[in-house]
């Protein structure tokens, strides 16, 4: 039996050396001229002329993006009434960061096995988002596993039925499973619900739904859009580079794939954000890398990303870290830089998001001193962090948004999805809820009752 793989077999062709200094680079970047890969290596690293991150070096960079931050957004931290609507944890790609998803055999109606994940109907993604709107939500998020009786409408449904063979396009028809998620267009249609901002449909959910036949993505994400489709959440980039990929994630979509579904949902007129997941077996070239297909990502869509998300990788619980892949995740100090050099790189992407699932709110506020000015969104529900053992919680309300932020002496101010609308909250003025939403009247979106815990936790 082969021995697997583990962290000190890694190899890489791209490694971060280069003939640039930390100097030159911390200089172009306080001038806000435009940095290359090499200049990104040397912020990311404090300089590949020293071993480990230089702590003052740390400090100019962070000060640089904070500086960069406040001339391009200015005083303003943002956040968004949102929900996360995950249909189904199925799926069989086998992506070694991930523990979100259950293993889709263990569904079927056939099978002993016990599933510890779920699959909703589109009926039930509709009275979940239906309820969360009449709370005064207008974004609904949807991330799901890729079930193997997913298809993207009835017409997919067809030609998957009649192909020759099924499981090499990872096929199986929903009568072989106990529950029935619909197809992609059902599910998209239902959570569509009472003028709701729908983000949805990854790019690798978009490489699902068009398995099996040769339709461009243009196809996939038009029918999408006609279903109620609003914007595409550019997650499952993790890094976009393929010697990266080929260890975490071999089986996912590649990185140019990534690329074309992106453009072709800005083609057809969808919105878009972009993200990157760091903190495993990728290093400081790998990121600058990314960041760069990102920003040229941006210029060939016209502007079409509104926001850069950095997901730091969530070790426990995951293949990778259980394999001997990695030992952990990002350190703080990588956390902060990669927060700060995503802001002094993407010169044309305003908004830089903190996660407070990933990072706490204690060090999530220090992003927002790093480069980020978005603080993500209430959120609701949030399955795939917590699984693979993230401690930070999966709500957050409007109250919690206003006394973190101006704990921090910024503004706290609703968005909408696309940025285009904000409502400053006056800190002095409770009690906080969502505005902006079709049925918003500024209602906390949870009462105290539903936020505390049942009585024997």
């Amino acid at each position: 039996m082969e021995r697997p793989v583990t962290e000190a077999d890694l190899t890489f062709d791209h490694v971060p050396e280069t003939d640039q200094s930390f100097e030159n680079a911390l200089t172009k970047a306080r001038a806000s001229d435009r940095l290359t890969v090499d200049d990104a290596i040397e912020l990311l690293t404090t300089g590949t002329d020293v071993d480990g991150i230089d702590q003052t070096r740390k400090e100019q960079v962070l000060e640089a993006a904070d500086r960069r931050r406040a001339d391009v957004v200015g005083e303003e931290v943002t956040f968004v009434a949102n929900l996360n609507n995950n249909v189904t944890t199925a799926c069989n790609v086998g992506c070694l960061f991930c523990n979100f998803k259950d293993a889709a055999h263990t569904f079927e109606r056939d099978t002993e096995l016990q599933s510890a994940g779920f699959t909703k109907t589109p009926e039930e993604s509709r009275e979940i988002v239906a309820d969360a709107v009449d709370r005064g939500v207008y974004e609904v998020t949807s991330v799901s596993g890729l079930h193997p009786a997913f298809a993207l409408d009835d017409e997919h449904l067809e030609v998957l039925e009649a192909h020759p063979e099924p499981k090499a396009v990872n096929y199986k028809p929903p009568e072989a499973y106990e529950i029935d998620p619909g197809t992609y267009t059902d599910q998209i249609s239902a959570m569509s619900v009472d003028g709701v901002h729908v983000h949805s449909m990854t790019p690798e959910e978009a490489y699902h739904a068009r398995r099996g036949t040769d339709w461009s993505y243009e196809v996939v994400y038009g029918r999408l859009k006609a279903a109620g489709l609003d914007t595409v959440p550019g997650t499952a980039a993790e890094i976009l580079v393929e010697e990266v990929r080929e260890v975490i994630c071999p089986g996912k979509i590649s990185t140019e794939g990534w690329l074309e579904a992106m453009e072709a949902a800005a083609n057809v007129g969808l919105g878009l954000t972009a993200t990157i997941m760091y903190g495993h077996v990728e290093n400081e070239a790998h990121r600058a890398m990314h960041l760069q297909r990102v920003r040229e990502l941006q210029e060939r869509v016209d502007g079409a990303i509104t926001e850069f998300v950095p997901l730091s990788f969530v070790h426990q619980n995951t293949p990778l870290y259980e394999h001997d892949v990695v030992s952990g995740g990002a350190s703080i100090d990588e956390d902060e830089l990669l927060i700060a050099v995503s802001r002094l790189f993407l010169d044309n992407i305003d908004h830089i998001q903190s996660s407070w699932v990933k990072y706490g709110d204690e060090q999530g506020l220090k992003m927002l001193s790093c480069g980020a000015d978005d603080f993500m969104g209430t959120i609701l529900s949030e399955e795939i962090t917590k699984r693979a053992g993230g401690e930070y919680g999966e709500y957050r309300s409007f109250a919690d948004y206003v006394d973190l932020i101006s704990s921090i002496g910024r503004v706290p101010v609703e968005r909408s999805t696309d940025y285009e609308t904000r409502r400053i909250i006056d800190p002095d003025e409770p009690p906080f809820g969502p505005r902006l939403g079709p049925k918003s009247d500024g209602t906390p979106i949870l009462t105290p009752e539903e936020r505390a815990p049942p009585a024997d936790d």
